[in-house]
């Protein structure tokens, strides 16, 4: 199965920092079981601060500054709502 585009959303948000989403549904494999691979990441001042992602023999995993840990991935709408929820957390303590 040939990867499908499910979502692809690029952002400035009222901070001028940038927020975009990738998701594409693949074939299901050993580090991608649920079928989907995903990009979702907060930059700021040109650094990544907060990401969550899939790659290619990593598996699911969140990045918040400069810590990585293991993300369960559930379905899409928990990822995205995971994801967010770390954006606006991020927000507040920097404001």
């Amino acid at each position: 199965m040939k990867a499908r585009l499910v979502r692809h959303s690029k952002v400035t948000d009222e901070l001028g920092n940038t927020m975009e989403i990738k998701l594409w549904q693949v074939a299901p494999t050993a580090d991608k079981s649920h079928g989907f691979k995903y990009s979702l990441v907060y930059i700021v001042a040109g650094e990544r601060v907060i990401g969550y992602d899939n790659g290619e023999r990593q598996g699911d995993h969140r990045h918040y500054g400069d810590r990585q840990e293991a993300y369960i991935f559930t379905d899409l709408r928990t990822l995205a709502d995971d994801f967010l929820a770390d954006v606006e957390r991020y927000k507040e303590h920097m404001t």
